[in-house]
């Protein structure tokens, strides 16, 4: 803040801190806090408390005088400051967020979109067995195959050397093996799928006709087959993988020899999921379960919007115009070539118009996630199917003109009825339309009241839709949705590589699965847990004692040392630099997503000061002296002490006492909102502060909420947010019953409309 005239302390000392701020403050500052071209354009905006800005108010100003406004004032100004400007009620009284109109996001059209199609087939069938079915066939020289075995193979990753699956009832030389059940990813986005053999394998996903690898006919010495496709999370997704010997067995001296090695038999299924290395499939993502096919756009579409901390749908471009024209063709097409299975018609004909125009009734209400007028029923079917010969055709033409309306692409309109209540509800939990219960239920009344909105919700919320929404969360809140750059130094560090950051993401994932999904799904356990999933490639780095070939597995850690996500190695090495770790950015992540205060971005790129320009200093030190400029300290005040906490990890995560010979000194401080000062030393100490914090609870309930609704909290009034906090302590930080509370109460929001007229 600016001083503009210097005023004797006695002049205002009977004022208040509104009277002493116009006098003082407004006109660099505005009168609202809007600030000003000239001196100091930037609102007053933050998340300091009283005590912190009577701190930074006292040392800072004013700016041409630093240091000589004192006493009482300082206190009456600073604590008008924070409750005007700073305090949650401030923007909402200043700027209150209104609701309206929103398009589809990316993420929910194509989910809205695939969810619509496969709602015309047989529903998906989900349990929790894991693997996948096996048949294991003796295979004769006339071409007949034998059945001999059944099981549930976990993975498909076998070396069967010179000998075969079971000995005493297959022969070694040809014999002949099918997998059935289905994929289930856990994130959306493009798979690489990888099957290795030196026989004929061929394998089949979400097509039950094509198969996206074909190696069936053996030709040349090939012996690994590589495909792309993209995946929705949430949805199965029909697995078929056939491998076929027909090698004969090699001579003892060949044995010998090593060679004719084409007679021995391997087989591998692979993938590269999003963000990881390849890795045979592991079990968890298997299910013997069969799968009916999924539509999947694949139409590349502009991103959204981010700049609020979520994803949302608020701008129209040419390109997202462009790109629902191209998503609505390809969807078109889908439906034409798969109409047979879609309304269980063979090839259409002109007679089976009435169905075929019942069919797209029925494509259209659920398209727009309501029953349709009968001025609707005109434009969108009488009108498609009116002198046209070919009813194929007709369909697509209605497929077409469904896709591209505004009732499909943006999410409000329809009025605030138990229709609408239905839609907001799926799209918070599912990013996508409602299905037919829910719908049934808007037509039979009852999403009238909370209680029938939340028992929908609860049985919403144990769809894998609303599981892998919420996982997405996660990976959001992390910062890890986009993978961060692990590169670490070679020298210091020559046991990391890109496999070991893999399998820490897998550790990461682990962990938030079992919290999440546990029956207390505890918040607080997500901070205070003293266990790591770790297998024997990370134990070597990390120091447990698993074989070097061990699976993951859960490892409890020394709770004296490590606290849950606070220092998971995956998020310690994801908040380091390529050789230290760094205070600055791991405290920049607890103020922002942990602690949801606000930071002004630094007004120079920050670099952190090079090892080799100070060699003798801790990583601490380093940082003490580049942030001990005042400039640095409004922001840095809060940042370093967070992150001086977690000093005992290193830029890879692992524990250390030391550091250039020097014992680690981890003890940090935070000033909390209510102007109490909190000190603690080491990452238990700071994780069992973070999780007793109601500025931690506050901040985690905020964060769900916008991205379950894409929309802020403070929109739904000034007692949503602490209506909501209040309610997840009662429920002992129940996660999921976090996530149905959001969902319930946005749903029945009576949403301001942003558009009064609109054609059908």
């Amino acid at each position: 803040m600016c001083a503009v005239v210097l005023l004797p302390a006695c002049l205002w000392a009977g004022e208040t801190g509104e009277q002493i701020y116009a006098k003082r403050c407004a006109s660099c500052h505005g009168a609202q806090g809007e600030g000003t071209p000239q001196e100091y354009p930037q609102p007053l905006a933050g998340n300091r408390s009283v005590a912190q800005l009577a701190r930074f108010i006292a040392r800072s100003m004013p700016a041409d005088a630093p240091g000589d406004w004192q006493g009482d004032e300082v206190d009456k100004v600073a604590a008008y400051i924070r409750e005007a400007f700073y305090s949650k009620a401030a923007p909402a009284r200043l700027n209150t967020p209104r609701l309206g109109v929103t398009r589809l996001t990316v993420g929910q059209y194509r989910s809205t979109v695939s969810d619509l199609i496969a709602s015309f087939v047989r529903p998906r069938v989900y349990d929790d067995k894991r693997g996948l079915l096996a048949d294991y066939y003796t295979t004769k020289s006339d071409g007949e195959n034998k059945l001999v075995i059944q099981r549930l193979d976990p993975e498909v990753r076998f070396d069967f050397g010179w000998s075969s699956p079971e000995p005493k009832t297959i022969e070694p030389r040809t014999f002949m093996i099918k997998w059935d059940g289905s994929l289930l990813p856990p994130e959306s986005g493009e798979y690489e799928l990888i099957v290795r053999s030196e026989h004929a394998v061929s394998f089949l996903l979400n097509d039950a006709k094509r198969p996206l690898i074909d190696a069936w006919v053996k030709s040349g010495s090939e012996t690994e087959y590589r495909r792309s496709i993209r995946l929705l999370a949430g949805r199965p997704y029909a697995l078929r993988l056939l491998f076929r010997k027909t090698s004969l067995e090699p001579s003892t001296a060949k044995k010998k020899e090593g060679k004719d090695s084409n007679a021995t038999a391997t087989i591998t299924l692979a993938w590269k999921r999003p963000h990881h290395v390849v890795e045979t499939i592991p079990t968890r993502y298997l299910s013997p379960l069969p799968a009916p096919e999924t539509f999947v756009p694949e139409t590349p579409f502009p991103p959204d919007d981010r700049s609020a901390g979520f994803e949302r749908g608020t701008s129209i471009s040419k390109a997202w115009e462009q790109a629902t024209t191209d998503a609505a063709i390809e969807a078109a097409g889908y439906v034409a070539t798969h109409l047979g299975d879609l309304t269980g018609i063979g090839d259409p004909a002109p007679e089976h118009a009435p169905r075929l125009k019942e069919f797209c009734r029925q494509f259209a209400e659920r398209a727009f996630r309501r029953p349709l007028t009968d001025e609707q029923k005109r434009l969108y079917l009488d009108r498609s199917f009116e002198g046209t010969p070919d009813p194929g055709a007709a369909v697509q033409r209605a497929v077409l003109l469904v896709l591209k309306s505004p009732r499909f692409l943006y999410q409000e309109i329809g009025g605030n009825d138990a229709y609408a209540v239905a839609s907001r509800l799926a799209f918070a939990l599912w990013d996508s339309l409602p299905d037919a219960e829910l719908l049934q239920a808007a037509a039979d009344g009852r999403l009238a009241n909370t209680e029938q909105v939340a028992l929908q919700a609860r049985r919403m919320a144990a769809d894998p839709r609303a599981r892998q929404k919420l996982r997405e969360f996660f990976l959001q809140w992390l910062k890890v949705d986009r993978p961060p750059d692990l590169a670490k130094s070679k020298a210091q560090f020559p046991g990391f590589n890109e496999d070991v950051a893999s399998d820490l993401r897998t550790s990461l994932e682990l962990f938030l699965d079992e919290v999440i999904d546990g029956d207390a799904s505890d918040f607080r356990r997500l901070l205070l847990g003293d266990e790591l999933y770790l297998n024997g490639r990370l134990a070597q780095v990390y120091g447990a004692g698993l074989p070097a070939d061990a699976p993951f597995q859960k490892v409890v850690v020394d709770a004296c040392r490590r606290a849950g996500l606070v220092s998971h190695p995956y998020l310690m090495a994801a908040f380091a630099n390529a050789e230290t770790s760094s205070p600055v950015h791991r405290g920049v992540f607890l103020v922002r997503n942990v602690l949801g205060r606000s930071l002004r971005p630094p007004p120079d790129a920050f670099v952190p000061l090079p090892v080799s320009l100070h060699p003798d200093l801790t990583t601490r030190q380093r940082v003490e002296l580049q942030t001990k400029p005042q400039a640095c300290q409004s922001c840095h005040e809060l940042i370093n002490p967070l992150g001086y906490a977690l000093e005992h990890f290193d830029a890879i995560g692992r524990y250390r006492d030391q550091e250039n010979g020097r014992t680690i000194d981890a003890k940090g401080s935070y000033l909390a909102r209510a102007g109490d000062p909190v000190a603690f030393d080491g990452a238990r100490a700071l994780a069992t502060f973070l999780a007793s914090s109601e500025e931690t609870h506050a901040a985690f309930v905020e964060k769900l909420f916008r991205h379950t609704v894409k929309a802020p909290v403070q929109a739904f009034g000034p007692h949503a947010l602490p209506t909501l906090r209040q309610s997840f302590a009662r429920n002992n930080f129940h996660i999921r019953k976090l996530l149905i509370e959001i969902a319930t109460t946005s749903a029945l929001k009576d949403r301001q409309r942003a558009l009064t007229t609109m054609t059908p």
